[in-house]
């Protein structure tokens, strides 16, 4: 069964890279972004539309292979190249880009595109103890709140900053009650959906309609969970790793037809940062910082938020096995699959595939084989 509401989200992307020069020519300025790091809340509270931009791609990457090494990772060399051949939209019409520091790759990358467009580069700090990680933070928040001010002439009050809070606070609320659905034998939703409606909300220009899609599939799956009676005996499983977009789900793709359920993504894609909200107080720009200080990402050392989230997922989700997505040349989740399959071994006798790939399709025979494999063991 697939929920009806779905279409919303198959074409919502595709619909809003029209829209996006429809809000452009009604005056509204554009802040694009790639990473779950960026404070989004902050960029809204400015008056700005945050906005995803496109990096899930194979197209664009022989182009950013003029300037970038091939032996990089695919997701910087797509980022790369939809901003050289301008053939994203959601890139065309920003006016400024709201970077980050996470892996070298991609902080070497920016200074190449800052010669395209105007950028705010946050200083991601990957090592440090917490008071002086959240100072840090809340520090470069400051500075990214004195670049949108000055960039689009406004002031960025803490009553604008608690609103755009408690807007997506909503957003991420919504959406982990639609992922917790799958908690249910057999899972209602397939992984491939759940990527959509989350992947979407980084494109979605009118939240109103946005919730009110998800709700609908959250009625029209309880209702269905409601009168199943059925069970399902395939591994249930959970991915991990870098992020997977709306356009490279060829490893989900391959799981789910090969006889696998993907129950949700921890990655970037997934749940990692819609699991906890910013909390509310007087002092929204800590809270900010607070909040972001501990998505549990790669880059970070050590990074045992990781572990955490995904040992507390694999309990909640009754997970029969991991699949650690790790893209070519991404060293920092490369290095961390070891230790996180040693991880789940050691407190949840459960296994982990890991599988390092790229946005082709030269490698889907072999990882036919191996999920193949994989499921076996399992089943």
């Amino acid at each position: 069964m697939r929920p009806k509401a779905m279409e919303y989200f198959d074409n919502l992307i595709p619909e809003n890279m029209v829209k996006i020069k429809e809000q452009k020519e009604q005056g509204k300025n554009v802040v694009g972004y790639y990473c779950v790091f960026t404070p989004v809340e902050l960029i809204e509270a400015s008056g700005a539309i945050p906005v995803g931009l496109c990096a899930t791609k194979q197209d664009p990457i022989a182009a950013a292979e003029k300037d970038l090494p091939r032996n990089l990772c695919p997701l910087i060399k797509s980022s790369y190249g939809f901003a050289v051949t301008d053939k994203c939209p959601f890139f065309h019409f920003a006016d400024v880009i709201m970077a980050e520091t996470t892996c070298d790759g991609k902080k070497k990358m920016y200074e190449y595109m800052k010669d395209i467009k105007p950028m705010m580069v946050l200083d991601i700090p990957n090592s440090s103890t917490y008071e002086l990680k959240r100072e840090h933070w809340v520090h470069e928040l400051k500075r990214a709140k004195a670049f949108l001010e000055e960039k689009f002439d406004t002031q960025i009050t803490e009553e604008s900053l608690q609103k755009a809070i408690k807007a997506h606070n909503t957003e991420r609320t919504k959406l982990m009650e639609l992922v917790s659905l799958n908690k249910h034998n057999p899972a209602p939703l397939k992984g491939q959906d759940l990527l959509k409606v989350i992947w979407a909300r980084q494109f979605q220009l009118d939240r109103e309609t946005y919730l009110e899609k998800i709700q609908e599939i959250i009625d029209e799956v309880r209702e269905f969970i409601k009168n199943d009676k059925s069970k399902d005996d395939r591994p249930r499983i959970l991915v991990t790793g870098s992020p997977t977009g709306v356009g490279q789900e060829k490893t989900l793709n391959i799981i789910e037809n090969q006889g696998g359920q993907v129950i949700l993504q921890e990655a970037c894609s997934g749940v990692k940062g819609l699991v906890k909200n910013v909390p509310e107080s007087d002092d929204s720009l800590t809270s900010i910082a607070e909040k972001y200080m501990e998505l549990p990402c790669s880059c970070l050392s050590p990074n045992d938020g990781r572990f955490d989230l995904i040992g507390s997922l694999v309990e909640e989700y009754q997970i029969d096995g991991v699949v650690d997505i790790t893209l070519q040349a991404c060293h920092t989740y490369n290095i961390e699959s070891k230790m996180l399959k040693d991880f789940l071994q050691e407190n949840y006798e459960i296994p982990l595939m890991q599988i390092e790939t790229d946005y082709t399709d030269a490698d889907t025979e072999q990882i036919k084989l191996r999920v193949d494999s994989f499921l076996e063991i399992l089943k």
